[in-house]
């Protein structure tokens, strides 16, 4: 069957319902066949172009890890003593720490009848804390003078440091 070339015919466009010369008329994606003034092209977000799953996993990951503990170095003579008694106060500042925690010192010195050997207990000691500058310790033997001690190079941490 052949058909005529319609030069000289005219459509009804779908959209607007008019009559055009027919050899202006198209065919939209949607089937509607509208003048060439009417078309509409598909808009892009009918059909979005594919795309491939998330890439989530990264190439050189590393774990979260906990940081190890360390000693903290204290000021020149963080230590306090009081004549008569073995309770000694310790100065750190903003110390974190809590009532039952077991300190170890380092580097200490000891002075007014409290022992070198005492302050460095490899065993630690177990602490008061006071407020978040200051906790308190029990010595062995009680102090014969009052003042601050320790020395310029104490640092107090936990009984097992990370290496």
């Amino acid at each position: 069957m052949a058909f005529a070339r319609g030069k000289r015919s005219l459509a009804i466009s779908d959209r607007s319902g008019q009559a055009f010369p027919y050899m202006e008329m198209v065919t939209e994606w949607n089937g509607s066949f509208v003048h060439i003034s009417e078309y509409e092209p598909k808009h892009p977000q009918l059909e979005p172009k594919p795309r491939g799953a998330d890439p989530q996993g990264l190439q050189n990951a590393r774990p979260a890890r906990t940081e190890p503990s360390v000693a903290r170095v204290l000021t020149l003579n963080p230590l306090i003593a009081e004549a008569g008694s073995s309770t000694i106060l310790v100065y750190e500042d903003n110390h974190e720490r809590t009532t039952g925690d077991v300190v170890c010192f380092r580097n200490g010195e000891g002075l007014f009848g409290i022992l070198t050997s005492d302050i460095n207990d490899s065993n630690g000691h177990t602490i008061t804390v006071l407020n978040t500058t200051t906790y308190s310790w029990t010595a062995t033997n009680n102090a014969n003078a009052s003042g601050r001690l320790g020395g310029g190079e104490i640092s107090a941490g936990p009984v097992n440091l990370t290496p």
